[in-house]
């Protein structure tokens, strides 16, 4: 029986209508840019799966870093004990993260790492004796689905059964270079009517709706406002981070820094799932007090776990070389070159690239998981690509070991798309 057939008895995938959808494709490798299923047939994994495996697929150097380390620790309980990846990691990552990041705390996943970001933030005014409880959020923005997360996010199809039981959330519009001074006089109309504790936001580029891209002037006078006014910044890199924007983060395209960021996905290479809430030590020295119930207790069984952050270290030595920060430059370069050829095309609404991010508005209303969109989904894998339309946009997030050859194939299927949608 296939890996298919066996599925379908007892799983339950995200994100899917079973009714309508009962079949997964089954992976039995993965190896580089390349996926290979349970017939042999192979497709690039032009999504880097949902942004994780930014080195490729079982990458030698951090599978070797993450075996060495199986043999040494495999877990041990972070809430009493500490050990050599976990300080190595954080050392690693100060090393890189803006200057302002001093304090690394870890969760399990991007939404936790979310979740973990809001509470600080609640706590950090609740600490110092100014309750807050409202947050701002751009509109259209998504930041996970844990409680706290669903609530900063604006995308109704993943929140509406919820709604009535979310915290309290004022949202702006994102600048698109414009509009800022709008969204200034709006943010001072906000911060006199309600008690203010943060803005979370996706620096720059806003992944589920559609990987639409900011304006990081308008943002930079938004996180100034911010600072000015005492709100604590939440910048959420989980899709953003380690050098999908062409800097090792989003936020180091904006002068103000966030308070408080949120990282995971290509944080572990997608070899192994871990997140990290970092923060300035201003808001660290907020939880510092003899009052045990003024400590931050929040805790995640595998925090910290040694075999992820070896897989983590090993990621950021693979970011930070010359070769991986070449692949980038050459990855952004041919994205723009792709960029210009379709732009004029009559079935292009609209294209945008962002470092290693690449996205095309098609002039054609698809729903964001509706026939149309499954059909385009199917018509990408049927010619060896793995794609995964947002509604009508179509992305393009790749590994930084990507070829030329596979990313012409990529665009070359894409412009196949064009021609029957």
């Amino acid at each position: 029986m296939s890996l298919q057939d066996r599925d379908k008895k007892h799983l339950w995938h995200p994100l899917r209508q079973h009714q309508l959808n009962p079949n997964s494709v089954g992976i039995v490798k993965a190896r580089g840019c390349i996926l290979t299923d349970e017939q042999g047939n192979e497709y690039i994994d032009a999504i880097a799966s949902w942004y994780t495996a930014v080195y490729g697929h079982c990458n030698a150097f951090i599978v070797d870093r993450v075996y060495k380390q199986m043999q040494q620790l495999d877990q041990v309980m972070f809430s009493d004990f500490t050990h050599e990846p976990a300080v190595r990691l954080s050392e690693a990552l100060i090393k890189i993260l803006p200057d302002n990041q001093n304090r690394i705390f870890f969760n399990d996943n991007g939404s936790t790492a979310v979740e973990a970001g809001i509470k600080m933030a609640l706590q950090y005014y609740f600490n110092t004796g100014d309750k807050r409880s409202t947050f701002i959020a751009f509109e259209n923005g998504f930041h996970g689905d844990t409680f706290g997360a669903m609530s900063v996010s604006g995308l109704s199809v993943y929140n509406g059964p919820f709604e009535d039981f979310l915290i309290e959330v004022e949202r702006i519009p994102t600048p698109d270079g414009s509009n800022h001074e709008r969204i200034l006089r709006q943010l001072e109309t906000l911060n006199t009517s309600h008690k203010i504790a943060g803005f979370i936001y996706e620096p720059l580029l806003q992944g589920a709706a559609g990987m639409t891209i900011h304006d990081a002037r308008g943002l930079n006078d938004i996180l100034s406002f911010c600072k000015t006014h005492g709100i604590l910044t939440i910048a959420d890199e989980v899709m953003t981070g380690f050098g999908k924007t062409g800097m090792y983060f989003a936020s180091d395209h904006m002068d103000t820094k966030p308070d408080i960021m949120c990282l995971s996905k290509a944080l572990t290479a997608g070899l192994l799932p871990m997140a990290i809430t970092s923060c300035t030590e201003s808001v660290y020295e907020a939880f510092l007090s003899d009052d045990i119930a003024k400590g931050f207790f929040h805790c995640h069984t595998y925090s910290a776990n040694p075999l992820a952050c070896a897989a983590a270290i090993a990621g950021i030595e693979l970011l930070t070389s010359k070769d991986i920060q070449g692949n980038i430059k050459r990855i952004e370069a041919s994205h723009e070159r792709f960029k210009n050829k379709v732009r004029e095309h009559p079935k292009v609404k609209g294209v945008r690239c962002l470092g290693v991010v690449f996205a095309l508005d098609m002039d054609t209303k698809i729903e964001r998981y509706g026939h149309l969109r499954d059909k385009l989904l199917k018509f990408f894998m049927d010619r060896g690509v793995f794609l995964r339309p947002l509604g009508n946009t179509i992305y393009i997030q790749v590994p930084y070991v990507i070829s030329d050859e596979q990313l012409q194939k990529i665009y070359q299927v894409i412009e196949e798309a064009l021609e029957i949608v």
